[in-house]
């Protein structure tokens, strides 16, 4: 195999790893398989290129629901957006506060997202989830799935959700940033991949959903 055709082979590993799955609630379509519609995209915001009501919707707790995903980079930065409607293009209300790093690539599976309070939200309500991961290119990867809200929904348990070995998460907020900045210089909390890709991502994710 010659040198270029060894890099493009290199070249279209990463990119194939670099994704994720969004397994729960169910995506709108597939954007990993080989197999998916050709547009589309896990770089085009808001959701991959997948309109709305392209797939089943999933019915979710009133009082918030389980998040599944199958992630690829061995840390990433995860935003998990709600929009209510159902036809949403505006997922401005956020589910991460505002957003987790997670370490570790396999299965993450979150029992049950807090839901803000007062939201206009009854039984029948519909809306969309929108997942955006973050990775060490610094680029944004989105994915969504569309729910109904239900009084009768239940979230994910035992061995519904279970979360690979290995695979920890935590909430980052502003100051929480600085903290792990000055404490460590692992990936995970390097002081410039914080400044540059948090501080950035955070104006495109919410800037671009707004």
């Amino acid at each position: 195999m010659t040198g270029f055709a060894t890099l493009l082979l290199l070249s279209a590993v990463q990119l194939a790893t670099a994704h994720f799955g969004l397994e729960y609630p169910e995506w709108r379509d597939n954007t990993l398989s080989a197999g998916a519609n050709s547009n589309y995209s896990q770089w085009e915001w808001p959701c991959a290129g997948v309109p709305p009501n392209t797939g089943n919707r999933t019915d979710w707790p009133l009082t918030g629901g389980s998040v599944k995903l199958d992630l690829h980079h061995k840390w990433t930065y995860i935003f998990i957006n709600l929009g209510i409607g159902a036809n949403v293009s505006n997922f401005n209300v956020s589910l991460t506060n505002p957003f987790w790093n997670s370490t570790g690539n396999g299965t993450l599976c979150v029992p049950k997202l807090t839901l803000p309070s007062n939201l206009p939200i009854d039984d029948g309500t519909l809306a969309s989830i929108q997942v955006v991961t973050i990775g060490e290119t610094g680029n944004a990867l989105y994915n969504c799935a569309d729910i109904t809200f239900r009084s009768s929904a239940n979230a994910l348990s035992g061995d519904d959700c279970k979360t690979s070995d290995g695979i920890t998460y935590q909430n980052v907020t502003a100051a929480a940033q600085e903290q792990k900045s000055a404490a460590s210089s692992s990936p995970a909390a390097n002081t410039a991949v914080l400044s540059a890709v948090g501080l950035v991502t955070l104006l495109f994710v919410f800037g671009m959903s707004a």
